[in-house]
């Protein structure tokens, strides 16, 4: 999973929401959530922060790390 989708998962479940109340309060599909909280590499930037906006966040363009870099 990546981070992105660990992130909206863990905090989903922290407000106690369901993939579809999650989906219904974001005002995305069920079937984004669930890509987005199993990984699914190709997903459309502006809908995975419109769901990340639901906790104040926003994706942001960073380096890559390589093998164990930090």
């Amino acid at each position: 999973m990546n981070i992105i989708g660990q992130f909206i998962k863990e905090n989903r479940k922290k407000l106690n929401l369901t993939q579809k109340e999650f989906a219904l309060r974001s005002g995305l599909g069920i079937h984004f959530v669930r890509d987005l909280e199993q990984g699914k590499e190709t997903l459309r930037l502006d809908k995975v922060n419109q769901a990340l906006a639901m906790f104040g966040m926003t994706a942001v363009p960073g380096r890559m790390k390589h093998g164990n870099e930090e």
